[in-house]
């Protein structure tokens, strides 16, 4: 039995008993109210802004190794893993970390699916393979051994609070009578291109959730979406904008706007949460990137003069990941592990770093300024333009 269409689709009673949501095909009708127009206007605005003075930051592509590792601890941190930015980047330094291996590993996954997704865009669009080819790498070797990585679902998901069953699960997706369908359908909107970029990978992202074509990481893939998107249609030149931080800041709503969608097609609604998003999330990035750019033209004027060009190099270093190892300035410079050493213990003098392991071998250090403003909280707020 079919109950009557909404604005997001029909649920259907299966064979076993339980309901399921088919979202109808996009695009939806939407009502362009004032509110919606101006949302679109203003996420345009900052994005553009974002995209200008980014790409005209003095090394947006060193930049984009901490955001991107800063986006995979709050993805991860949505689905429960509770890695720190800190803690990854003191591990890809070469630091001990007391913190579980698979947590590290699935925050790590997520850094490899989306470096893979930037690199595949040379050479293929976004599509349904490459959705596959990111959760494959997304979910490679982590816990339960269960998501089939790479590979659409072959049995009944479901939404809902920890113990739930499909018969009193908050949201069930398409049984798989109806998945490839609803996924053909997916795909066509996206090679779309009559509707601002914006609304469209809006109504994606919606729509991706909705379906939720694998067994585990629906979510992660979604968000993973959302920058790769941005960075195809050449809407921002290297991919320094990611929403996981205002969905993890607004957590409640960003699921209360989905489910509107599902029970009642307020499509408005979530446009206009998803395109403030886009505003904060642009203002908030580039503002944290002009504030690192100026830390670390700080610290080169301060060893301006010194004979040793390694100094410089370490503070480049610095910019793509504020720890340090020895052993790893040593191997990534190319010079004796001495010469490394009196380096980092310059600036260490210099307090650009500070020691932050308490052992006499294998030495972690760090720049905290840097740190502290990558790990800063979500700003929710507009931006205070200067008068």
């Amino acid at each position: 039995m079919t109950k009557p269409l909404n604005p997001a689709g029909r649920k259907i009673r299966c064979p076993e008993g339980y309901t399921a949501s088919i979202p109808a095909p996009l695009p939806p009708r939407i009502n362009w109210t004032t509110n919606l127009i101006r949302s679109l206007s203003d996420a345009d605005r900052a994005l553009g802004w974002l995209a200008g003075e980014g790409g005209r930051l003095p090394n947006p592509h060193l930049l984009m190794r901490p955001f991107i590792r800063r986006e995979a601890v709050l993805s991860s941190r949505i689905e429960g893993t509770q890695a720190t930015l800190g803690e990854l980047l003191a591990a890809e330094a070469g630091a001990v970390v007391d913190r579980s291996p698979d947590d590290l590993r699935e925050v790590a996954n997520y850094v490899v699916a989306l470096e893979h997704g930037i690199a595949r865009l040379k050479k293929m669009p976004l599509s349904l393979r490459l959705i596959r080819e990111l959760h494959e790498k997304l979910m490679a070797g982590v816990r339960g051994g269960h998501a089939t990585p790479g590979e659409f679902r072959r049995s009944q998901n479901w939404i809902g609070p920890a113990g739930c069953t499909l018969a009193n699960a908050t949201y069930v997706p398409p049984p798989l009578s109806e998945l490839m369908a609803c996924l053909g359908d997916w795909e066509k909107f996206l090679h779309d291109s009559a509707l601002p970029a914006l609304i469209q990978i809006g109504l994606l992202h919606y729509q991706f959730e909705a379906i939720h074509p694998f067994l585990d990481g629906n979510g992660r893939v979604g968000r993973l979406l959302i920058t790769l998107f941005l960075v195809e249609r050449r809407i921002l030149p290297t991919p320094l904008l990611y929403l996981s931080a205002f969905f993890e800041a607004t957590r409640r709503d960003y699921y209360d706007r989905l489910l509107e969608i599902s029970e009642r097609g307020e499509w408005e609604a979530w446009l206009e949460y998803f395109l403030n998003g886009i505003a904060r999330q642009s203002e908030d990035a580039l503002g944290r990137a002009e504030r690192i750019n100026q830390k670390l033209s700080e610290w080169r004027h301060a060893v301006a003069g010194t004979s040793s060009k390694i100094l410089l190099s370490i503070i480049d270093m610095l910019g793509a990941n504020p720890y340090l190892t020895i052993k790893k300035v040593a191997e990534q410079l190319k010079v004796a592990f001495t010469t490394a050493q009196r380096a980092i213990e310059r600036l260490e003098n210099l307090s650009i770093v500070t020691e932050t392991s308490k052992a006499k071998r294998d030495r972690v250090y760090c720049a905290k300024t840097i740190l502290n403003i990558l790990e800063e909280p979500t700003k929710l707020i507009p931006r205070q333009k200067e008068a």
